[in-house]
């Protein structure tokens, strides 16, 4: 684990915990601070198996991208999409197909810097600093003009993502904002932390976060208020699932731990 601050963007706090950097650090990469792995080692306490279910979401996000490839898609668009790791959406898609074009957004400046870092020279992929809540924005990007083509299917994944956007900034209205200007066969992919089936760990994994600095606020929500996110688009099969059961290929896409697999859901659907 490095704790060489060379590496770390201007203005960046390494005093408060970021969960894109906590994220990281469960899936075992090395751009946190100590204050990141601090507080992810709090929560793992409480609630034991939580580098797995990091690890099940990573793996949702390879299986999403192949299925939205099988279906012809061949340009993506992750919504927060963290600190650059193992399967990256241009390394799934592009390893398939190198003409696939990708657009990273996220508001972290050590996920932006790194980003691209490792796009240096792939024409085909970018990332964009802006914030979720802004879609006209990341819509009217450069960016986003140069490599997405709005009357043709786009795939948009947003993971673990829309739990740190609470009720009264109306999550179900900021995806109606990504809905409207996507073609007719684009497809969501998204996961979002379950109240369901967690109980008090969860309850006492959420508050170590508020007592943390982080800006970072878990909403937890149940099966059918994250079901109805999906508004506008059609669910495939299996629907909306604990994450490691979303048409997975075989064991390293499940955990070992059974609530593991059911902290996150996860689902991919159509717009018709």
């Amino acid at each position: 684990m490095t704790e060489d601050h060379a590496w770390i963007p201007d203005g960046v706090d390494i005093s408060v915990p970021s969960m894109a950097r906590t994220y990281d650090y469960l899936l075992g990469g090395g751009h946190n601070f100590a204050v990141d792995r601090e507080i992810g080692d709090k929560i793992e306490r409480v609630m034991p198996g939580l580098r797995h279910a990091a690890r099940v979401n990573r793996a949702f996000l390879a299986r999403a991208v192949r299925f939205m490839m099988d279906s012809g898609i061949r340009q993506f668009l992750d919504i927060g999409s963290g600190i650059p790791t193992v399967a990256n959406v241009h390394e799934v898609a592009q390893g398939r197909d190198p003409e696939c074009r990708v657009l990273y957004v996220d508001r972290d400046p050590v996920a932006v810097a790194h980003s691209e870092l490792i796009l240096t020279g792939n024409e085909r992929a970018a990332v964009l600093n802006a914030d979720m809540r802004e879609p006209e924005a990341i819509f009217a990007s450069s960016a986003a003009r140069n490599l997405l083509d709005l009357d043709e299917p786009v795939g948009l994944l947003m993971l673990l993502m829309l739990h740190w956007i609470p009720d009264d900034s109306d999550p179900a209205g900021l995806m109606k904002r990504y809905l409207a200007p996507l073609a007719s066969g684009s497809q969501l992919a998204m996961t979002h932390v379950s109240a369901d089936h967690q109980g008090d760990n969860l309850t006492e994994a959420t508050d170590v976060i508020k007592k943390s600095k982080s800006p970072d606020q878990v909403n937890a929500r149940g099966h059918a208020e994250i079901t109805a996110l999906f508004a506008g688009f059609e669910l495939v099969e299996p629907g909306l699932v604990g994450c490691g059961e979303w048409r997975p290929r075989g064991p390293a896409d499940i955990s070992d731990k059974p609530d593991m697999n059911m902290l996150v859901y996860g689902g991919v659907g159509r717009k018709p």
